[in-house]
């Protein structure tokens, strides 16, 4: 493929691989995300900051557009226009919205959000929420993916899923695992996801694991791809999570989100991780259920 292809159709043809891929796999839908843009505590736009922008025009008109699809908004409630775009992404037919604070400077738990979590939990919107450590994206402030940030929706009734369950993902990183085990007990409409956990660098997440199969946290764990970040089975066979002739069998399957699929199954991760977020989305998508086979 020439460079100037690639160039001119990127979008297009990322689709249809990301179209491709789900409809092989076992799986029956995937929640496509929106990217904010980054403000600064004012509410103001900063230029140049963040690596990308998906707006969320762009995954609204994708869902419509195949049913596969799920659409995930961004919005930053600093943002002077916060409450008018969350309508609009309500009427176009958000089922979540996500954010990453650690990133797009948002400080969850700032009591000048009050009416926008409101406005969430009134309508029925969770929040999809970068939890822990991150190395794929520029970081604004880190301390911003400290789950406790997230008391303040969560008080006012918002359903938040924490993205990688507040672990770390590299050696030095904060370790904020066990204050949402914690928070999981305080909050009922907190869960995790348990995107990353077979990753190349799983040997970081992977003491997690055991802890997020077992009550009373496995009934709080949702799926989560972390698409397209490579996929591997390494640590968790090194670990002992998963036998050799798993590993061997889904080690070089191209299809990255029916691997991931796979080798979280064999983690022991059970049908209920991956059928879990239909209750949790905005019900007007509930007609849309596809389990994985």
């Amino acid at each position: 493929m020439e460079p100037s292809t690639l160039k001119d159709d990127f979008d297009r043809l990322y689709v249809e691989h990301l179209l491709a891929r789900l409809r092989e796999s076992s799986m029956g839908a995937a929640v496509v995300l929106a990217q904010e843009q980054v403000y600064d505590r004012d509410g103001k736009h900063v230029a140049g900051a963040g690596l990308f922008h998906v707006p969320n025009e762009y995954v609204l008109r994708l869902a419509k557009q195949h049913p596969e699809f799920i659409p995930a908004v961004s919005i930053h409630p600093g943002r002077p226009d916060a409450m008018d775009e969350l309508e609009r992404c309500l009427e176009g037919g958000a089922a979540l919205m996500k954010i990453l604070p650690n990133v797009q400077n948002i400080e969850c738990s700032n009591r000048r959000f009050t009416k926008f979590w409101e406005r969430m939990a009134e309508a029925g919107l969770p929040l999809l929420s970068h939890t822990g450590g991150e190395k794929t994206l520029p970081v604004v402030d880190p301390e911003l993916a400290n789950p406790r940030h997230l008391e303040l929706p969560l008080q006012l009734g918002v359903t938040v899923i924490a993205a990688h369950c507040a672990t770390k993902s590299a050696l030095f990183d904060a370790n904020w695992f066990p204050d949402f085990v914690e928070m999981t007990r305080r909050h009922p409409r907190l869960y995790g996801d348990n995107s990353a956990f077979s990753v190349l660098n799983n040997r970081i997440r992977g003491d997690t694991v055991p802890v997020t199969l077992a009550e009373p946290l496995a009934s709080r764990i949702v799926h989560g791809s972390d698409w397209p970040v490579p996929v591997s089975g390494f640590w968790a066979r090194m670990k002992g999570y998963i036998d050799g002739d798993t590993h061997r069998k889904w080690r070089s399957h191209p299809n990255l989100l029916e691997r991931d699929y796979q080798l979280k199954r064999a983690m022991g991760y059970g049908p209920e991780t991956f059928t879990r977020i239909w209750g949790l989305i905005r019900p007007r998508h509930a007609g849309v259920r596809r389990d994985p086979r």
